[in-house]
């Protein structure tokens, strides 16, 4: 199934939950925002919410400065 991620196209594996992705890109330690086709997805559903073909996901994390 494809999706978009920070706009790019990637295909994944099917029924992929949001943690799963996060994970896969080297984000499920950290701290993220993560948006799916405009609707925020609170850190409490990252682990249950699976994506669907087509969605258009956002990742945003913060960097520490000074």
């Amino acid at each position: 199934m494809n999706i978009h991620l920070n706009g790019e196209l990637r295909q994944v594996q099917p029924n992929l939950l949001l943690i799963e992705l996060l994970a896969a890109e080297g984000l499920a330690e950290r701290r993220v925002a993560v948006e799916i086709n405009s609707q925020i997805v609170p850190r409490s559903q990252h682990a249950s919410h699976p994506l669907q073909d087509g969605d258009v996901v956002e990742i945003v994390h913060a960097l520490g400065g000074g």
